[in-house]
């Protein structure tokens, strides 16, 4: 912390660091940080909004509040706590009251750098109910919700109406131009989705749709598991702030998640077809917008996605310079 009780620009810049792993739709990493004289400010960085996929910028709000979340366990565990506020298309961070970082805080840290999205075929392996609950509640705690497909009737729903986006999405040209553009051949690429992340190629006899990122193509792929863990995800409201909020919520799942050992997929699929969405709304009886379909279970282990040099996504406040100048 400095002199003005903010975080030092050392401090910024290796938080940015772990800010940066949260997941964005076809890794875009839609973001800029923001040192200012009272904190730490999140940006959507609107140049990198997808025109196809995310038209209103929805997706590129939930990864900065899930980067939000990053940079906040980053700054506890660095001993400087932050107090966030979502508003729309931004997240503030000010200096909380110094404490030290909480048990819960070290672990979902230590999972920054470990979470993958899998985009993977999962294994047949049964996910217990308790550690299911454990996840809806801890949404619940976030404010946010996470309603689980228990029964068959349900999950064929879920299922049927992510297949039903994923067809209408693939029948428009400029959307498969755009994930190509994002799929990216290159190891070294330090954005989109690469060949170690992007799993083997969608296959018509998975349960749930999976983007193509170019993936080596199978003869089958298999999809055994016969009590899929598959669950609709959501925050109470779906306002701009909300939607940012919801990454936040987010975020603290899939970290929490990875701590207890289970690989994550994530359905925005059925959010991007209004039509579908209020279908999926309207199946899981909610009031407010659905925000993603997930999937929980076990899965080999992908490589990971790359990341942008942190000086290309942060930027300080001039008043900060004018500052030191006087």
């Amino acid at each position: 912390m400095t002199a003005t009780g903010t975080w030092d620009q050392d401090t910024f810049a290796a938080a940015v660091g772990e800010a940066v792993l949260a997941p964005s739709i076809h890794n875009s990493q839609p973001w800029r940080f923001r040192r200012t004289v009272h904190g730490i400010e999140v940006h959507v960085d609107q140049d990198r909004v997808l025109p196809v996929c995310d038209p209103d910028g929805r997706a590129a709000r939930v990864s900065c509040g899930a980067a939000a979340t990053n940079l906040a366990l980053a700054l506890a565990v660095a001993g400087g706590p932050a107090a966030c506020t979502a508003g729309p298309g931004v997240v503030r961070l000010v200096p909380a009251e110094a404490r030290s970082a909480t048990p819960l805080e070290r672990r979902l840290h230590r999972q920054i750098p470990l979470r993958r999205t899998n985009r993977a075929p999962f294994v047949q392996a049964h996910v217990d109910p308790g550690v299911l609950a454990t996840l809806a509640e801890a949404v619940a705690g976030e404010g946010g919700w996470l309603d689980f497909a228990l029964d068959e009737p349900k999950l064929a729903v879920l299922a049927s109406l992510t297949r039903q986006a994923d067809a209408r999405l693939a029948a428009d040209p400029r959307y498969v131009a755009e994930l190509r553009a994002w799929s990216r051949s290159a190891d070294l690429a330090v954005e989109g989705v690469g060949r170690p992340a992007a799993g083997a190629a969608p296959h018509s006899d998975e349960l749930m749709p999976r983007r193509d990122f170019g993936g080596p193509e199978l003869a089958v792929t298999h999809d055994p598991t016969r009590s899929p863990a598959v669950a609709v995800f959501g925050v109470h409201g779906d306002h701009a702030a909300d939607e940012v909020r919801a990454g936040m919520v987010l975020q603290h799942l899939l970290l929490l998640a990875a701590d207890l050992g289970l690989a994550a997929a994530m359905y925005s699929q059925p959010i991007e077809v209004p039509a579908v969405r209020e279908q999926l709304r309207r199946a899981v009886h909610r009031l407010y917008d659905p925000q993603l379909v997930l999937r929980f279970g076990y899965a080999p282990a992908i490589g990971a996605t790359n990341r942008r040099p942190v000086a290309d996504v942060i930027e300080v406040d001039p008043a900060l310079t004018a500052g030191r100048a006087g």
